[in-house]
């Protein structure tokens, strides 16, 4: 842990000094400041400055799957204008069907802020930055923001042939690889509103879907996604909860082995179980006829979680949602499909959750949740494209508190 701790140091050092060669003393300390100090990561639950979306490249999507998913970013977009602003980033060059889009299907165009911006996913919450806040009043009214610096969730491309998931992938070229690893960057440097944004430094590379927490101190995260030599080799499980801690204001971590490989995430804990509220979670059962390995890994984080207490020490409430039947929500036998309930985004007020077209199993979950969080407005949203490419609501969302 020392050692970790002065390489730490001494990198921060190495990026405060060249960052700020030609700044005052003073601001080379205060930076040396930033770097070193311990932040927290609000509750999704709290209050948001605006929703960050994007919409994907064409280089990023299978071509039969890009005006679908495009579509549904926009209406999920547009249901989640109804409780707050979005910023929605484009490349230059789909900045009129950006607007075309917009045009179509949200209300209150007002709403929506189109951004030109060098992206190619639209999976925002791995790709974009963590917004924190300073814990130690030193820096007042100032925002914060992680830059995990995203690699592809630990190098994963697809192959040769372009096959992943059943459909034929375009593959990236290595600058539209560096546009992703840079995002996070591109987004802090940008972000004005209402303020400008400070960047945080870390050594560890994470995705913000591999981030559960509550805002009281608890932290819900799978080895599988974090403790790997292809996302941060040499660094040990202990080094990497430290950091988590320092960085997200987590006292208490509790881990789940995940499984590595079993897709494209390395298992993130988002698609898996969320808080609710602090000592309460809704946790995704998988329907019956998923995969044994799926049954297995899920089994394993119910056992885990029943077992736990949080960072307060409450025992944790645990409420159960099953996954919907896959048959007829695919296009073929070849298909997967991501499709949990508990991969839901908080807005002002609301809260935004998916439906995938299994009425029976869609409306049991709008009434959990309602049940659940009477003081929201619950909005269900329909996707079938975003989770035939592999991800959720969740995933195409990164909120962006507001200053407190």
């Amino acid at each position: 842990m020392k050692l970790f701790e002065r390489v730490y140091n001494l990198l921060s050092n190495l990026y405060t000094s060249t960052r700020t060669r030609f700044q005052s003393s003073h601001t080379s300390s205060n930076e040396t400041k930033v770097q070193q100090a311990s932040y927290i990561f609000p509750a999704e639950s709290e209050a948001h400055e605006a929703t960050i979306m994007g919409l994907p490249s064409r280089c990023s999507l299978p071509p039969d799957q890009y005006d679908a998913m495009c579509n549904e970013l926009t209406q999920l977009a547009a249901a989640i204008t109804e409780f707050e602003p979005v910023r929605l980033y484009a490349r230059p060059e789909e900045i009129q069907l950006a607007e075309s889009l917009v045009k179509t299907f949200v209300k209150d165009a007002s709403k929506i802020s189109i951004i030109p911006c060098p992206i190619n996913h639209c999976w925002v919450r791995d790709t974009g930055p963590v917004y924190v806040r300073g814990t130690t009043g030193a820096f007042p009214n100032q925002r914060f923001a992680i830059n995990f610096r995203f690699n592809e969730w630990g190098g994963k491309k697809p192959e040769d042939d372009g096959i992943c998931w059943g459909q034929l992938w375009p593959l990236m070229n290595e600058k539209a690889l560096q546009e992703n690893t840079d995002f996070a960057r591109w987004i802090i440097e940008h972000d004005r509103e209402p303020s400008p944004v400070t960047q945080v430094e870390t050594l560890i590379r994470a995705e913000g879907g591999g981030l559960v927490t509550d805002g009281e101190g608890t932290l819900l995260i799978t080895e599988s996604s974090i403790v790997c030599d292809v996302r941060n080799p040499g660094m040990s499980k202990a080094e990497i909860e430290a950091e988590l801690k320092r960085l997200l204001g987590i006292e208490k971590v509790i881990w789940f082995p995940g499984r590595r490989n079993v897709d494209i995430t390395d298992v993130h804990m988002d698609a898996e179980a969320r808080f609710v509220r602090p000592g309460v979670i809704a946790y995704s059962k998988p329907h019956d006829i998923a995969i044994d390995l799926w049954k297995e890994l899920s089994t394993e984080i119910r056992e885990i979680l029943d077992r736990e207490t949080d960072a307060k020490g409450r025992h944790l409430q645990i409420h159960t949602i099953e996954e919907p039947d896959p048959r007829g929500l695919v296009k073929s036998d070849n298909d997967e499909l991501a499709a949990s309930y508990v991969n839901f985004y908080f807005v002002n007020g609301g809260l935004i959750i998916p439906k995938f077209g299994d009425g029976e199993r869609d409306q049991k979950a709008l009434e959990m949740f309602q049940w659940l969080l009477p003081e929201r407005v619950i909005r269900q949203v329909y996707t079938n494209a975003i989770p035939l490419t592999g991800g959720v609501i969740h995933c195409v969302t990164q909120q962006v508190p507001a200053m407190k």
